[in-house]
């Protein structure tokens, strides 16, 4: 059964509404929160919507305040929410954060962020194959996944199987690794890499890689995933590395003035993926990732407001001396104008 696309890009996966501290510190010493979202399916499909794409969020929440405050919120970044299932018997997943950056060990590091969840029994939880249907995952371009889904519950590594399965007539299957170390204690993380070699793109951190695999290298992990067509390991500030056919890029990162780190790698795949569906060059796809990633290591919060395509598709145009001089602080998509000026002298 085939689907005609009516969309660019369709996304599976939970949301959570999220709890940021008003003030800095330990989570211990935090007088007070400010409610946001996170989950990195839908920060990717509300990053691709901003971005003028047509984009779906395929999930479940519960028939809660908080539920509807997920749909609403990212039904008002532009995205489809019509799949949006909601349950009256489980809750919708809540979690509270610090700003740091988090981590890709169960080891704790001065400056990481800290994460509680309070995800277990939620509605995104009991996501099976029964309660997904084709015509709703299928009806994009693209469908973008992340492993963070098949940790979740055994009906949602169900799910994860039969969505990464190769079969005639499935749309272009893009696949974040995502590993959360926290979510898989007692669990083989190997589970991930079987996922990622059903897929056709696939992203993954190269701290991901070593913590989850063993891997020590980007080369490392295409000898590892031979069957994707295109994979992109992440080098953080050192840049990222694409394999695609028999062709390597590795694209520099621009230097950036980080106010957060958390929802970067997100932004980042919407960057790749949106280029992607424009049929831009492999090097572009890269810059247009680190570029997005850019914009929300710039904000406090999960989601930024990506700068203009027009503005994007210049940066990623630059020579390489004048890509090198890039410097982005907060602020930057509201100057991108000046920056090209400013890199152009």
């Amino acid at each position: 059964m085939s689907v005609t696309p009516s969309l660019d890009v369709v996304c599976l996966g939970e949301s959570m509404v999220t709890f940021v501290p008003s003030t800095g510190g330990p989570l211990a010493d935090v007088p007070a929160f400010e409610r946001g979202i996170g989950g990195a399916e839908s920060n990717v499909a509300c990053t691709l919507a901003r971005a003028g794409h047509t984009a779906r969020w395929v999930s479940r929440v519960g028939s809660d305040g908080f539920g509807d405050h997920l749909v609403e919120t990212i039904a008002g970044a532009g995205v489809d929410v019509g799949a949006v299932q909601r349950d009256p018997h489980r809750p919708t997943g809540i979690y509270f954060r610090t700003a740091g950056e988090r981590a890709t060990t169960l080891d704790a590091v001065p400056g990481r962020a800290e994460v509680v969840y309070y995800r277990k029994g939620s509605a995104a939880s009991a996501l099976s194959p029964a309660l997904v249907q084709r015509r709703d995952v299928w009806a994009g371009r693209v469908l973008h996944l992340t492993g963070i889904t098949c940790a979740l519950s055994a009906t949602c590594k169900a799910l994860m199987r039969r969505l990464t399965h190769r079969e005639p007539g499935r749309p272009l299957v893009s696949f974040d690794v995502n590993h959360r170390p926290a979510l898989w204690h007692g669990a083989d993380p190997w589970l991930l890499a079987e996922l990622a070699r059903g897929c056709d793109l696939v992203f993954v951190g190269e701290d991901e890689a070593q913590a989850a695999w063993g891997l020590p290298d980007a080369d490392a992990v295409r000898a590892a995933l031979p069957e994707p067509a295109t994979v992109v390991v992440k080098q953080g500030a050192g840049g990222a590395t694409a394999f695609s056919g028999g062709t390597r890029v590795h694209v520099p990162a621009p230097a950036v003035d980080v106010v957060a780190h958390v929802g970067a790698g997100d932004a980042f795949a919407a960057g790749f993926l949106s280029a992607t569906l424009r049929g831009l060059p492999l090097r572009d796809r890269l810059r247009h990732g680190h570029l997005l990633a850019a914009a929300a290591l710039t904000v406090p919060g999960d989601l930024a407001v990506p700068p203009s395509r027009g503005h994007t598709d210049a940066l990623a145009a630059l020579g390489d001396s004048a890509w090198g001089r890039l410097r982005l602080g907060p602020g930057w998509t509201d100057r991108a104008d000046d920056l090209l000026e400013e890199v152009a002298r």
